[in-house]
């Protein structure tokens, strides 16, 4: 079943780049506390979510922060090394946390995963976008295609 308003969010162990390198990092914690804008993309470096989806929270995120954002996260089922080498080459810098969830943990217990096969991607995450207040979805936007509407930066910032 997938998420909704009002749930909790799962409480997954993840990844992300640490200054010693890669760190396990729990969801609930990360995602826990504060107001948080999390945005769930397919696949790092792959066109839409880097030419569409990244860049519009990479510019949006003063305005996120100043409208009561604490935490800007980015979450795909790629690996943690994959996950940094796209937010450096998208800029991200500490604006936006990159998560890896490569095992496609936390899209599983979302229950927002994508069946990617049929392009040679496996098990992916939909695209999504959410805000979350002390670990509770308060808005899940849900791309209904495979464009970047519900979930784009511009319609979270407006819903904040």
């Amino acid at each position: 079943m997938a998420a909704k308003v009002g749930d909790r969010v799962p409480d997954v162990q993840v990844m992300t780049m640490g200054p010693n390198g890669p760190q396990p990092v729990q969801t609930g914690d990360v995602l826990g506390r504060g107001r948080v804008v999390l945005f769930a993309v397919p696949g790092a470096f792959t066109p839409t979510c880097s030419d569409e989806h990244l860049p519009g929270f990479v510019v949006s995120a003063d305005k996120l922060k100043a409208k009561g954002a604490s935490l800007i996260a980015c979450i795909a089922v790629n690996d943690v090394f994959v996950m940094d080498a796209w937010g450096k080459a998208r800029g991200v810098g500490d604006n936006i946390v990159m998560l890896a969830d490569g095992n496609g943990d936390f899209a599983k217990q979302m229950g927002l995963e994508l069946d990617g096969r049929s392009f040679g991607m496996g098990t992916r995450s939909q695209r999504y976008a959410a805000i979350i207040e002390d670990g509770v979805i308060k808005l899940l936007n849900v791309e209904p295609g495979s464009g970047v509407t519900v979930s784009s930066a511009d319609t979270i910032l407006n819903a904040l």
